[in-house]
């Protein structure tokens, strides 16, 4: 297990060094590939997951039976932590985008962890507020943006969290499938495609597997407003 990349994130960042070796040796670790799915919608949750590396989505269903995504969560950010404050059921599904490495945590551990260490509680706040934040730009998005906008919105938070420079723009290594992307934005497939065709026409991106190149970071932010 990558210790450095756990000692570094900002809910282990506050324990003491004894704290945090008597933390690690309560975590478990988890391997998953590409479609694996950790746990679904409806499933008991007694425990949180730290993205090591990869990346993972947690969606829902519809009665109907259509998905969509409620978030793409990357290295350095955790899940599951909701069901520490309220017992109820899993409120989405997690599975993995990428070949993806998870550190587990049961609640039980947790709780001797933030007794010891109460700034830990403030970091699990915050991080449900993060969430909770984005879910409310989603929805208000729905409302307000067309689905040119919310894909370029999207394309501009994904690049945020996941870009690196390429040598002409920023590279986004989202791994989502088109399918995906629309399931992230709330529209058809068809529609997110027809507003990527036409951020390429105009020469603000360039395509490429279960990626994207923005060529033009001004005009997408432009367009997301």
């Amino acid at each position: 297990m990558d210790i450095d990349v756990l000692r570094r994130a900002p809910l282990f960042a506050s324990l003491d060094d004894q704290a945090f070796a008597a933390l690690t040796e309560e975590l478990t670790e988890v391997d998953l590939s590409r479609g694996s799915t950790l746990f679904h919608e409806g499933d008991p949750g007694d425990q949180l997951y730290f993205i090591i590396s990869g990346k993972i989505k947690l969606g829902r269903t519809a009665p109907d039976g259509r998905e969509s995504l409620v978030a793409i969560m990357g290295p350095g950010e955790l899940f599951g932590e909701m069901a520490l404050f309220d017992p109820s059921p899993r409120s989405t599904s997690a599975t993995a985008v990428s070949e993806t490495r998870l550190a587990g945590l049961k609640h039980e551990n947790l709780k001797k962890v933030i007794e010891r260490s109460p700034d830990v509680s403030a970091q699990l706040l915050q991080a449900l507020a993060r969430r909770l934040r984005r879910t409310n730009e989603s929805l208000a998005d729905l409302v307000f943006s067309d689905v040119p906008g919310r894909v370029a919105k999207a394309l501009l938070d994904l690049a945020d969290r996941f870009g690196r420079p390429a040598t002409d723009g920023i590279l986004v290594a989202h791994e989502l499938t088109q399918e995906e992307l629309a399931q992230l934005v709330g529209a058809s497939r068809e529609t997110v495609n027809k507003a990527l065709a036409e951020f390429v026409q105009r020469g603000w991106i360039r395509l490429e597997a279960r990626a994207v190149v923005i060529l033009d970071l001004q005009r997408l932010k432009q367009r997301s407003r």
